[in-house]
């Protein structure tokens, strides 16, 4: 796409001003076209990342007038490699539904009524001052996601935890990362996800920890699909899932076993001699003590809390002790857990101990869910100042303040209350004024009982969103219409560390603006432009916060502009302006890590049970997870596509082994009640063979699942833990006792 276009595009897209003609090259420096009306605009195509998950594959659009028309994958990079899941395919449909929110709401007399943007911004503004001035500081809050680009959450955590005062502030990434953030923190130093996915190809033993790669990432499966070293695929799930079915062992664990199996491996890699020894003297600390601590994890123990059989357990160890090139693959089985952080870094010990870090195909690797997740994390101002730094860093805040213009007496001083004790703080009524921006908590919250009528009933709801008809937008107080991915300009950060811009290729509906337009104004409507001056575009807040990471693990001041990511193909950090060493980047190779000493870490901790227990009323347990590889988290996006909702069962359904349906008189596709201590569904029961007896699975994308989970959370991490829950299942008009 020339450069040219690029501008007109931006023009059309960001601006929104002046006429839709611009004058056209066909290519950078050829001869001018004349001025073409928008509608008459000759076919043209342009590359940006996609909007879903953190895969960060590049998709072409297809322009034809003012509006791209259609997608296809990017055949030269080298993410996706030409390949797209079918969300990738059907990524405009979400743009094309018809509820779209258009016009600012605020609701009188009960009813949402449309306004012009300066009467919603001053209308949130009045009323959240009001709610401070009664209330105190603790009393807003904000929440947040990874679906914006990093530009939007920096701008949103400097704009409200800053001059607007609002001390609480997080992101729906604490529900799918915070635990590899902490695990990363604690044993290397730095939230630093080492790999690159051409790991995917080239290591002979590849083990994923609670990951249904196939169907949450399929284009990471994809890529371990063009691995030709015959490797090893070993898939640790309680399901016998799409991708263990792929895979050439499945250990289908007891559910919540997996940090004592991986003790237990652990031990017996020492026991066979599998440690490498010089790269734990020279490059690691406290491996004397993490050995001692596996000890007890004998076979027979581990075998006993785990379902597995002895030999499966030293087959594992073997399989990585044998291998060149071992990597270790995990995502929301580890992580939504009630001890995630102490599983991720389980897996982190392996990696040190067998010295299968910083070289191709080996890593103790996390994958990203949501896909600029790793953006919020660095970028957001809600665990970390931006770019990534501690927020009591002296230099940091001065870094900081003096690249955006913000004094340092705005800046925040210390992460504000996590996502978890904000909903808390709407339950007990603490907290009186919230602002949700392009997230849906009122669908995907855990154990979410009473927590619509707690979002009714506060002073304050605005809800910032593409759709004014989610189940939080329909609580709101006011409503801010926003453009959504393919409408607006800014840059994700992928799994792999990769940045990757999305372009506006559509025109936001109505008068919708993008999230950073609105920041714009509400920063202008509460007399803070002057602070915000130098926010004028999203490219000049990318270069501003480049430099915020410089000097740190995570700098990009090497990035200079948007053109220089998409000509590269996406640019993995640290890129520091050196000269670019190839479309891969790993981290670690030198085996020094972000630490004092420069040395990782083993960090370890005794395994504790759930607190939600099974017994004679409880005797099964619920695990969540993707359905299909069509769905993305609340449906939100995905239910609007017309071709990916005929791919996926539009009603809630539960899978249940035979031998419990059996013994419940269940029968395939009949109707059940799911009873949890808290609350009763309905489902459809699917009798299936993948499931250990005793265990049975509901997809997270339903509106009822989240009734049923249990509100259990990481104590590092503060992350819930979504996949452990206990029921019981009976068909309907049964009385369950």
């Amino acid at each position: 796409m020339t450069g040219a276009l690029i501008q007109r595009i931006r023009r059309l897209f960001y601006d929104r001003s002046g006429p839709l003609t611009a004058e056209l090259k066909l290519s950078d420096g050829g001869p001018a076209v004349g001025r073409w009306p928008g509608h008459m605009l000759p076919d043209a195509t342009t590359d940006l990342v996609c909007g879903f998950c953190a895969t960060g594959c590049s998709l072409t659009a297809h322009i034809r007038g003012d509006n791209a028309v259609t997608l296809s994958p990017n055949t030269q990079h080298p993410v996706n490699l030409g390949m797209a899941c079918p969300k990738g395919w059907e990524a405009l449909s979400a743009l094309d539904a018809g509820n779209r929110a258009t016009q600012p709401l605020i609701r009188r007399q009960g009813r949402l009524e449309p306004v012009e943007w300066d009467e919603a911004a001053e209308e949130m503004l009045t009323r959240m001052r009001a709610v401070q001035a009664e209330h105190g500081p603790d009393s807003c809050a904000f929440l947040s996601t990874g679906q914006i680009p990093l530009e939007e959450m920096a701008f949103l955590g400097l704009l409200a935890r800053g001059p607007l005062g609002i001390r609480h502030g997080d992101g729906n990434t604490r529900q799918c990362m915070a635990t590899a953030v902490a695990a990363y923190k604690q044993s290397f130093g730095f939230d630093a996800p080492p790999y690159t996915y051409a790991d995917f190809e080239v290591s002979d033993c590849i083990i994923l920890v609670g990951s249904n790669l196939s169907i949450a990432h399929p284009i990471m499966w994809e890529r371990i699909k063009l691995n030709r070293n015959n490797p090893d695929i070993v898939v640790i799930d309680p399901r016998f899932t799409e991708t263990a079915q792929g895979a050439t062992h499945h250990l289908q664990i007891q559910p919540k076993s997996d940090l004592t199996l991986l003790y237990g491996v652990a031990r017996q890699i020492i026991e066979i001699g599998g440690v490498d020894t010089e790269f734990v003297r020279n490059h690691t600390r406290d491996f004397e003590a993490f050995s001692e601590f596996v000890r007890p994890f004998d076979l027979a123990h581990t075998s006993a809390v785990t379902g597995l059989t002895a030999r499966e357990i030293q087959t594992l160890a073997a399989q990585i002790c044998n291998a060149k090139a071992a990597s270790l693959w995990w995502t929301m089985g580890v992580n939504q857990s009630h001890e995630g952080v102490l599983v991720a870094q389980a897996i982190i010990n392996i990696a040190l101990m067998t010295g299968n870090i910083g070289r191709p195909g080996t890593g103790a690797n996390s994958i990203t869910g949501q896909c600029n997740a790793m953006g919020s994390r660095l970028f957001s101002n809600t665990t970390c100042l931006a770019g990534g730094h501690p927020f009591a860093d002296p230099s940091a805040r001065a870094l900081v303040s003096q690249t955006t213009g913000l004094p340092e007496h705005l800046l925040p001083e210390s992460a504000g209350w996590a996502y978890d004790q904000i909903i808390r703080g709407v339950l007990d009524g603490q907290i009186k004024a919230l602002w949700v921006i392009a997230t849906n908590s009122a669908h995907s919250w855990i154990q979410k009982s009473g927590l619509s009528e707690a979002l009714e009933a506060l002073d304050l709801l605005v809800v910032q969103d593409m759709y004014a008809d989610t189940q939080t937008a329909e609580l709101a107080d006011i409503v801010l219409p926003a453009a959504a991915w393919g409408e607006k300009e800014g840059v994700f950060i992928n799994s792999e560390r990769r940045l990757g811009v999305i372009r506006a290729v559509r025109r936001a509906p109505g008068a919708a603006l993008t999230d950073f337009r609105i920041f714009k104004l509400i920063a202008e409507q509460s007399g803070n432009a002057d602070l915000f001056s130098r926010w004028t575009d999203p490219e000049s807040a990318f270069r501003m916060l480049a430099e915020t990471t410089r000097g740190n693990v995570c700098d990009i001041s090497g990035i200079t502009s948007y053109e220089q990511i998409s000509e590269t193909g996406g640019i993995q950090w640290p890129y520091r302006g050196e000269q670019d060493n190839g479309a891969e980047r790993r981290l670690f190779s030198d085996g020094c890590f972000p630490t004092a000493d420069g040395r990782a870490r083993f960090v370890f901790g005794s395994p504790r049970a759930p607190k939600a227990q099974k017994s004679r009323s409880w005797p099964l347990t619920l695990t969540t997870g993707r359905g299909t590889a069509v769905q993305w988290h609340t449906q939100t996006r995905t239910s609007r596509s017309a071709v990916l909702k005929k791919l996926y069962p539009e009603s809630v359904y539960i899978e249940i082994n035979a031998l419990d349906a059996a013994i419940r008189g269940i029968n395939d596709g009949s109707e059940v009640a799911v009873q949890s201590p808290d609350a009763t569904v309905r489902a459809t029961a699917h009798v299936v063979s993948t499931l250990r007896p005793g265990t049975v699975f509901m997809p997270m994308h339903y509106d009822e699942t989240n009734m049923l989970t249990f509100a259990e959370f990481d104590p590092s991490s503060r992350q819930p833990s979504y996949k452990y829950a206990v029921v019981e299942v009976r068909p309907v008009g049964t009385t369950l006792s």
